[in-house]
């Protein structure tokens, strides 16, 4: 793997880790303790009567009550994360305990209450200690530290509480997801549709190429292509990826094929399986560093949950589609297409799959149009979706792509209606929005709901 790709996948990690700041924040405010304890406060210095006035005996005591006090609060802490962790899972999406897990309110509140509690509890070792013939020692200006920290960590509690309370809202969530999807989309396609020549797609292998396998199972989370890049020209092969960014691949099955122009040539398997290695980073979860997908799943996976016969909710789903329209609509205004990559003579060595227009599209909507047909509001928001993107974009192809599954919409939700009022304003809106999109209207013949025919 070469050092940028470690780079990012292990910065990934770290931001996801509940662990990183806290830790850091028990060595910073250890290191703080250490410093402040050798700074001398005289009687004639300016903050005199700043810092803590009290006897070695009191200062111990205020640091005993700080310390217990921070860890019965740090526990009130973890457990109300975890019940907020708990609630995303069971109502929303087990897939969105990664983001809280990376969200930073919560990181920096943990981070300063063990912060106050490993600084209190490390003065304690100092504070009052004395020798048969000495004085006490006494860091007026670092007890006072812990004082000031104990009142801090009063407005935090107050902060954790509104964070948290807002954090599980489920508009808050779905807002997290689209930004966080958004970041990936202007990452890897950062050039608007509108050029003239047509998006590149990788070339099908010819019937000599060899298959690479993959060296471990899990969750393809990151392609760097510059090893297999060099390899391949090294080589004086092409390199094609069968799985993309967010595909689930298995130890010792296909990954990538490679062929040379001449079938009499045969590439060195095992270099191009280290350029793999050195290039493909497969892990045991997806993550959002290259896999757009992943972001718009979590939003299908809020819609669906809204529409399971457990919770019932047809307005989450309808808000979720709100929230996809916003991705969606951007996809649609991108130049996508798979990724072709070429060595110093402009000769194509590596090319890597992504996924179409019409993959989102149908990752985006078919679920929640299968799970929520029953339901006029949910396929009402289905069809302004699906106009809204086709609108944004001028690609016929799109526009088509938008406009047959504003037709799907419509005929599942005739299929399963049970009064013929409940689809008048669907099929009338769905009719509009094919004649935005410059498609054929939908034949509505009058009869029972599921006379009527698209």
């Amino acid at each position: 793997m070469t050092i940028l790709t470690r780079r990012r996948v292990l910065w990934d990690h770290l931001r996801s880790a509940l662990w990183v700041m806290p830790t850091a924040s028990v060595v910073f405010f250890l290191v703080a303790g250490m410093v402040l304890s050798h700074v001398p406060i005289g009687d004639d210095s300016p903050i005199r009567w700043l810092v803590f006035q009290g006897p070695p005996d009191d200062a111990r005591q205020m640091l005993i009550v700080v310390s217990s006090t921070m860890i019965t609060v740090t526990g009130l802490v973890f457990a109300l994360t975890i019940i907020a962790l708990q609630i995303a899972s069971g109502q929303y999406s087990p897939r969105l305990l990664r983001n809280f897990m990376r969200d930073r309110g919560t990181q920096f509140v943990l981070s300063v209450f063990v912060g106050a509690f490993a600084y209190s509890t490390a003065g304690l070792h100092t504070v009052g200690v004395q020798n048969p013939d000495e004085a006490a020692f006494m860091p007026r200006l670092a007890v006072s530290g812990s004082l000031a920290l104990a009142l801090a960590s009063l407005g935090v509690l107050i902060y954790f509480i509104h964070h948290l309370s807002s954090s599980i809202q489920i508009d808050t969530i779905m807002s997290m997801i689209v930004r966080e999807t958004l970041e990936v989309i202007d990452n890897l396609y950062p050039d608007r549709l509108g050029y003239g020549e047509p998006e590149e797609r990788c070339p099908e292998p010819p019937a000599w190429a060899i298959t690479l396998p993959s060296d471990q199972s899990g969750y393809i989370q990151d392609v760097e292509p510059e090893a297999l890049v060099q390899a391949a020209a090294r080589q004086d092969v092409v390199i094609r990826l069968i799985r993309m960014a967010g595909d689930h691949v298995i130890a010792e099955t296909p990954i990538a094929w490679a062929w040379h122009r001449s079938a009499d040539h045969v590439p060195a398997e095992a270099v191009l399986r280290e350029a793999i290695r050195n290039s493909i980073q497969v892990g045991f979860e997806r993550t959002m560093l290259q896999d757009v997908p992943f972001g718009i799943r979590r939003l299908v996976d809020i819609g669906n949950r809204a529409l399971s016969a457990a919770i019932n909710d047809p307005y989450t789903a309808t808000q979720a589609l709100h929230h996809l329209a916003v991705v969606l609509c951007v996809l649609a205004r991108r130049r996508l297409g798979d990724r072709l990559y070429h060595d110093e003579h402009d000769t194509v060595r590596v090319t890597i799959p992504f996924p179409t227009f019409a993959d989102y599209l149908r990752l985006g909507t078919e679920q929640i149009r299968r799970f929520g047909a029953k339901e006029p509001a949910v396929a009402r928001g289905l069809v302004r979706l699906l106009k809204n993107v086709g609108s944004s974009t001028t690609n016929k192809d799109r526009r088509a792509a938008a406009a047959k599954n504003i037709r799907l919409v419509l005929e599942d939700a005739t299929r399963e209606a049970t009064q013929p009022a409940d689809l008048e304003g669907l099929l009338a809106e769905g009719a509009d929005a094919l004649s935005a999109l410059e498609a054929d209207r939908p034949q509505l013949v009058p009869g029972s709901a599921r006379d009527w025919t698209l």
